[in-house]
């Protein structure tokens, strides 16, 4: 029922509103719609204006995970068969087990994880730049330190960072 903008001066109809609200609720946050051409919009709100609001549906979790699925992302890690098997059984991503990073990408940007034969295994967020992963790339955790000449953290993606499929 949310249409289109009804004028080329508007920045969005409610089929826009509608779209960002299932986005939040999508990645376990709550929204509210509510009259934005008023004086303080928020303090109206919390005044008590009339507002719709969009609720999330799910735990916080699983709707992180889907937030990590969704994202745009910046690089891709090829990872040997061992850290291929190690990921289907819940493990943390390992520098031991990755043999190519590709892409420009910083420390929590999302990436893609991909099996030897090229195919998604996976996508998370980086512990480590593009940088700093191709160092330590093929290298045991115990290595991280004297590689970087700085402590790290022992995974490249965390599993609490990570989805797999």
């Amino acid at each position: 029922m949310g249409g289109d903008p009804v004028s080329g001066l508007s920045k969005g109809g409610m089929k826009t509103k509608l779209m960002a609200a299932r986005t939040a609720v999508a990645g376990g946050c709550a929204m509210a719609i509510a009259e934005g051409s008023v004086l303080n919009p928020l303090s109206a709100v919390a005044a008590g204006a009339r507002v719709t609001w969009f609720l999330p549906e799910s735990d916080p979790h699983a709707a992180r995970k889907r937030w990590i699925a969704a994202m745009k992302p910046k690089g891709e890690v090829t990872v040997d068969d061992g850290a291929a098997a190690a990921l289907g059984r819940g493990k943390s991503l390992l520098p031991a087990g990755v043999t190519v990073v590709s892409g420009d990408f910083g420390r929590g940007e999302p990436v893609v994880i991909l099996d030897r034969q090229g195919n998604r295994a996976g996508c998370g967020l980086m512990r480590y730049s593009a940088e700093e992963a191709r160092r330590i790339a093929g290298h045991r955790s115990d290595e991280i330190t004297a590689i970087l000449g700085y402590p790290g953290r022992a995974a490249l993606i965390h599993r609490d960072d990570m989805v797999i499929g």
